[in-house]
């Protein structure tokens, strides 16, 4: 079996890396793919957003499944332009991808079949949006509709501040198109929680659940990224919490898009609130999460290419999707000092064969036969053991074992999670 895989980062590295392991899988292509990527797939030079090219590559080469992971390629219609070519794939469909795509559409959505979430307003004038601010509590939350590399999302601490994001993305079009609507909508307190499940719009299988770290320096300080590390699963997601959020929002949700006329197939990603009015949703995704998916797929024990296949084919409640709920993981990001805003490229990267599998690489390219790095984000560096301690101090360790000039990590990835393992 030949397999397309449409991407460029640490999770498209993850995902090839798992379905390598399925003996029928031949040749893999990763468009655009990066310099590390290129270990283990053939990259073809065609940009993730480049539709046109991606269908006249597929048509061209023996192409039997594809997998598009990223939420630009999703949200523009890639799997719809891929199946009218006759090549079944992995991921929603445009009218699914909006689940993303639009937060203004995710939370009418909620608010239409009582998902719980925060309470919002939207807003496509400026004025108006300022004038709602006035006399709300603070911190409130000032989201982009559209979609910004995962940066859309501001927390005012202030009303001066809240003020500013709205100018910042309705005036200033720092989000460029994204910013045209905004959603406004209260702060919301408790542990956040990552649950990436596969859902054929019959079933839900919720995947491991993790714990990002977003922001950018220890102990959450500085600018918010697209996560500096991950472990999984996160200790706050008890077996009851799970219970009631596959009956309050995990069901609901496919149900919802299914009674929408926009069945959502592919690894649909809930952003949660554990608040002390019980779980509620942050925020949808339309496929797996980065970096979570460098935690999460490690303790798959199923093979992922077969359940991918299951969710295309809508049959995926009758496959066994089973994960090793008897370990840990971690995944530790190495990124370039000064991301997320400037940072300096081109570094030679050198990373131990010994370790190789256990990094993903998401901003590097081979320059003159060399690896270097070509983003803010380079790689992550993922451990599986019995105990989460042993994963942190082992990621951790490999991170020491890696080298490239600048190179930039937290150090406390893990320890949040730690604090609540130990109360």
């Amino acid at each position: 079996m030949n397999v397309l895989v449409i991407g460029s980062g640490g999770r498209e590295h993850a995902v090839i890396k798992s379905i390598k392991k399925n003996p029928a899988v031949e040749t893999i292509w990763c468009l655009p793919g990066n310099g590390g990527i290129a270990a283990d797939a053939v990259c073809v030079d065609i940009g993730a957003k480049d539709i046109d090219g991606i269908v006249k590559f597929a048509s061209e080469n023996p192409v039997d499944y594809a997998i598009v992971t990223p939420d630009d390629p999703l949200v523009l219609g890639c799997v719809d332009a891929l199946s009218a070519i006759g090549i079944p794939c992995f991921g929603p469909d445009k009218k699914a991808a909006i689940i993303e795509g639009s937060k203004a559409f995710s939370k009418d959505l909620m608010k239409k079949y009582s998902i719980p979430t925060a309470a919002y307003e939207i807003f496509d004038d400026m004025d108006k949006a300022i004038a709602y601010l006035q006399d709300k509590e603070m911190p409130i939350v000032i989201k982009a509709d559209g979609l910004a590399l995962g940066k859309g999302v501001i927390i005012a601490e202030t009303l001066a501040e809240a003020e500013d994001a709205v100018r910042s993305m309705m005036a200033d079009k720092v989000f460029g198109a994204s910013g045209d609507h905004v959603v406004i909508e209260e702060f919301l307190t408790g542990p956040e929680v990552s649950v990436l499940a596969f859902t054929d719009g019959k079933v839900v299988v919720p995947m491991v659940s993790s714990m990002d770290h977003k922001r950018a320096h220890d102990n959450d300080e500085g600018l918010n990224t697209g996560g500096m590390g991950t472990v999984a699963p996160n200790p706050y997601y008890t077996a009851e919490i799970a219970d009631e959020c596959m009956k309050t929002i995990f069901i609901p949700t496919m149900k919802a898009m299914n009674a929408e006329g926009r069945t959502f197939k592919g690894c649909l990603y809930f952003g949660l609130m554990l608040t002390p009015k019980g779980p509620k949703v942050i925020e949808y995704n339309c496929r797996f999460g980065d970096p979570e998916t460098q935690v999460v797929l490690p303790l798959l024990e199923s093979d992922l290419l077969t359940v991918m296949q299951a969710v295309t084919e809508e049959r995926l409640s009758e496959i066994e999707v089973k994960f090793a709920t008897d370990k840990s993981a971690c995944c530790v990001i190495m990124a370039s000092a000064g991301y997320p805003q400037s940072y300096e490229k081109g570094f030679e990267i050198t990373i131990p064969a010994d370790l190789s599998d256990s990094v993903y690489v998401a901003g590097a390219a081979i320059k003159d036969g060399k690896l270097v790095n070509s983003g803010g984000r380079v790689l992550g560096v993922t451990s599986v053991a019995d105990t989460l301690p042993e994963a942190i101090a082992a990621s951790y360790n490999k991170v020491g074992k890696i080298h490239f000039d600048n190179a930039y990590c937290r150090k406390d990835i893990g320890q949040r999670a730690l604090k609540a393992l130990n109360k």
